[in-house]
């Protein structure tokens, strides 16, 4: 259960604020579908705002990475901070931008793998090389 009422859209359409932002999250994602992250953040404008235009600035547009990396990286991202919302929209995204069944498999495979030597390196405090400092 929320802990934050979901803002609908004909409480959107009330506030100009949140009505621009709902608006320019269905024209970027060419969708008229507004899910629940969105939906909470509209209780406050101001957050609703900086943070759609901080994802929309990252996310989408001129990239160096491709939508389905990036929406790769959000998911093992989030899946080291536990967040299952995240994990999945963010997998139904790449699915939806082109990650294939076996991209997937080896995405989980990197990731737990990550998980697995970050944790090993943490408990044994290895300082690290000096081959991999940036100077």
């Amino acid at each position: 259960m929320a802990t934050v009422k979901l803002i609908t859209d004909a409480e959107a359409e009330a506030d100009p604020a949140v009505k621009a932002v709902f608006d320019d999250i269905r024209a970027t994602r060419k969708t008229d579908f507004i899910n629940n992250f969105w939906r909470g953040l509209a209780n406050d404008p101001v957050t609703l705002k900086r943070t759609w235009d901080s994802l929309r600035a990252v996310m989408t547009g001129d990239t160096a990475l491709s939508p389905v990396v990036q929406e790769m990286i959000y998911i093992a991202v989030s899946t080291a901070n536990a967040c299952s919302y995240c994990v999945h929209s963010h997998t139904a995204a790449a699915r939806a931008k082109g990650m294939t069944p076996e991209m997937h498999a080896e995405l989980l495979a990197i990731i737990g793998l990550a998980a697995q030597t970050n944790h090993l390196v943490t408990a044994m405090q290895l300082p690290v090389d000096d081959v991999f400092l940036v100077e």
